[in-house]
């Protein structure tokens, strides 16, 4: 049996990744940080079937004993502060856990286990002002938030230690992606809380800040299939996750109050509280070689993608107001 250690397993990614490697018969470990308050909602109806074990990014040793415990055959991290917004209020914090966090890790897989499989998530985040339409593996990175500048460096770290020390080491550079697990926090998000609670009659409006900015919105639940496929392969190498095609703020925003029969121009403020210092304006992704080398596609288109999350948030909020 396949063990698999994978960091942010509480989170979106972890939670879809867990699922996708329980079906395949692997033994999960999820890697969690001590804490006064245990927060497992998106795991919860997996809790009994994974090994949970603490440690964390800033502390090394922690890490070193954890993979000398687990010996795990495949490694996923996915923790990180990953809110772009709160990357500009606390980017010293921001820079510990998304770029040297990653060093950790492979500095703790270079002593205890160079065979370890590993998975860093990379993001489009780091293409940031893009210097060409679509973004490839080839295309130069611009990052504009310290989120985005962390990510850099931990993407090149893992580069490095690949190219170094043999290490089977790979970045998924995956664009955004969304699911019903997605935090209150992300655009996404809100938007879809918004308007349900909106059809339900909770609010009376929706505030949000850029509604030009272009991204490229896929399903969480397909991305997670990738990142396993990228540590299936008989040689590391980094690959673009996305679907290839760019949408608005508006474009999303529009479906989800469509969807519930609403007109969003009776309910959406624009709030210059909620713009970036520095706006990140178009990602598109080109996922070609996933395509080609990895036999990976995207299933969900965004009206789907939509659908699934308004109808999860509609659905919960009822739940909780009965």
């Amino acid at each position: 049996m396949k063990r698999a250690l994978i960091t942010g397993i509480t989170g979106q990614d972890g939670s879809y990744l867990t699922e996708f490697l329980l079906d395949k018969d692997y033994d999960v470990y999820g890697m969690v940080r001590r804490s006064s308050t245990e927060k497992f909602e998106r795991i919860q109806h997996n809790i009994d079937k994974i090994t949970l074990v603490q440690a964390d990014l800033l502390d090394q040793l922690s890490l070193v004993d954890v993979i000398s415990h687990v010996r795990p055959h495949e490694i996923y991290n996915l923790a990180a502060q990953s809110f772009v917004p709160t990357s500009w209020c606390q980017p010293i914090l921001t820079g510990e856990f998304t770029g040297l966090g990653v060093t950790k890790i492979l500095e703790a897989i270079r002593h205890v286990d160079k065979s370890i499989k590993f998975y860093q998530a990379s993001s489009s985040e780091m293409f940031g002002r893009v210097l060409e339409t679509p973004q490839s593996e080839k295309t130069p990175f611009y990052p504009r938030s310290p989120y985005g500048v962390a990510k850099v460096y931990g993407h090149f770290i893992t580069v490095n230690y690949r190219e170094s020390y043999d290490i089977f080491a790979v970045n998924g550079i995956l664009f955004n992606h969304e699911s019903p697990r997605r935090g209150l926090e992300f655009v996404t998000k809100k938007i879809t809380d918004g308007v349900a609670k909106i059809k339900l009659g909770l609010a009376d409006e929706l505030r949000l800040g850029n509604l030009e900015a272009k991204r490229d919105w896929g399903f969480a639940g397909d991305y997670v299939k990738a990142m396993w496929l990228m540590l299936q392969q008989k040689e590391p190498t980094d690959y673009v996750i996305a679907t290839g095609q760019t949408f608005t703020v508006r474009d999303f925003v529009k479906t989800a109050f469509e969807y519930v029969d609403l007109d969003y121009n009776k309910y959406v403020k624009i709030d210059k509280a909620f713009y970036r210092p520095a706006e990140v304006d178009l990602l598109v992704g080109d996922a070609r070689k996933a395509k080609v080398e990895l036999g990976w596609e995207p299933e969900t288109n965004l009206d789907e993608l939509v659908k699934m999350m308004v109808d999860y948030d509609i659905n919960k909020i009822k739940s909780l107001n009965v």
